[in-house]
């Protein structure tokens, strides 16, 4: 079949039904509908989507009408309908066209939604590789308190991100559910509130009891990356030392910080650790 690879870039007028500048040629038809003359060849082989007339020329041209029809196919070709099953559906005499484009519009409002969710999905998965957390910051105070601050996450990668340990974090903090936050902030609460009372009591440092805490606060520090007992160690060192961590503990228990500190190493010494010299491996 010939093509109008040279047509001219308007219509011209068509044989038999139109006068001078009456429908587009398949170039400024492409154009206009978004998709390729390459196509709209295709569509007219295959019978699906053919031009109505000629220019004087000898150049196809596409009426309104044929412009309607090209957009209802493309509507269905967007849904994943076969060229062949819009076609049919077309060229139905008994078709209810307005009921056809009825479902049309309610399929790609469906379509739509999953491709808003999808993004939403997707939004969320960008921020979890980012901070390690699929919560929003809503979300986030809920569960955590009202004293908690979301731009804690950005300081936390600012001041560890990019170790081996951070990026265990991010994978499982990004795995996991709010149901799953919500547990490990009861068992947070509840290891903080057993240390309180060792500590009010007055366990001494390497004690069974002392060293079961530890213990404790290692496995839940391990819930984000593998926490070996000299990362413990530097951990433990860092509660006592940095002043954000030493107030949020002393807040729970006077002097708590440096006696977590010295419970931590005590329990690291057991398992062969110096706590003096012990970095973060």
């Amino acid at each position: 079949m010939t093509r109008d690879a040279d047509e001219p870039a308007t219509g011209g007028g068509r044989s038999g039904t139109g006068s001078a500048g009456e429908g587009l040629t398949v170039g400024r038809a492409a154009a206009l509908v978004g998709v390729s003359v390459r196509t709209l060849h295709h569509w007219d082989d295959v019978g699906l989507v053919r031009p109505s007339g000629r220019t004087f020329a000898g150049y196809r041209v596409y009426s309104a009408d044929d412009i309607a029809r090209i957009h209802r196919v493309l509507v269905y070709r967007e849904l994943g309908m076969p060229l062949a099953e819009i076609a049919r559906i077309l060229d139905d005499p008994a078709a209810d066209a307005r009921a056809h484009l009825r479902r049309q519009r309610d399929q790609l409002l469906e379509r739509i939604e999953r491709l808003e969710r999808m993004v939403t999905a997707v939004d969320r998965m960008l921020e979890a590789s980012r901070s390690g957390m699929r919560l929003t910051p809503e979300e986030q105070v809920a569960i955590f308190g009202d004293d908690w601050q979301p731009a804690w996450l950005e300081g936390a990668e600012q001041r560890w991100g990019g170790n081996e340990q951070w990026a265990q974090y991010t994978e499982r903090a990004a795995a996991m559910t709010a149901e799953d936050w919500r547990r490990v902030t009861a068992r947070t609460e509840e290891l903080n509130a057993d240390l309180a009372e060792a500590r009010r009591a007055g366990t001494a440092p390497g004690s069974a009891e002392a060293n079961a805490l530890a213990e404790r606060h290692r496995a839940l520090l391990s819930t984000y990356f593998d926490c070996t007992h000299a990362m413990h160690a530097c951990i433990g060192t860092m509660f006592a030392t940095d002043p954000g961590f030493a107030e949020h503990y002393d807040g729970v228990a006077p002097g708590m910080a440096a006696w977590l500190r010295d419970t931590i190493h005590a329990n690291a010494e057991a398992h062969g650790v110096d706590p003096a010299t012990a970095t973060w491996e």
